[in-house]
């Protein structure tokens, strides 16, 4: 991951509804939420979750599927899991080896 993306995807956390709709895809599982379903949940009007859910799919963090006229989506791990690589790129005084264990039961969790 480049430092962009990583940046990108961080922000897109930074803001608190963006925060509970990742983390709300993520407690759903592998059967993701409708669109509006998600508004509902988190009680945000429709045209500001659809923002919302635009910064974190162009963050990586979120994909979508078109099921008829409705949209579901799905926390996408593998770009949380690149995100966190990044971060701990440079851990333990630059022997990322030491870090692997925990990347390793990241991909598993």
């Amino acid at each position: 991951m480049e430092k962009a993306a990583a940046l990108e995807a961080l922000s897109a956390l930074s803001q608190e509804t963006r925060l509970d709709v990742f983390r709300l895809l993520v407690r759903a599982g592998p059967e993701g939420l409708y669109a509006g379903e998600i508004a509902a949940r988190l009680d945000v009007r429709q045209n500001t979750m659809s923002t919302n859910l635009a910064v974190l799919a162009r963050a990586g963090l979120i994909r979508s599927q078109r099921e008829g006229r409705s949209v579901r989506y799905f926390a996408d791990l593998d770009g949380m899991r690149r995100l966190l690589a990044y971060l701990m790129e440079d851990c333990c005084r630059g022997r990322p080896e030491t870090c692997r264990p925990l990347l390793e039961e990241l991909a598993c969790a």
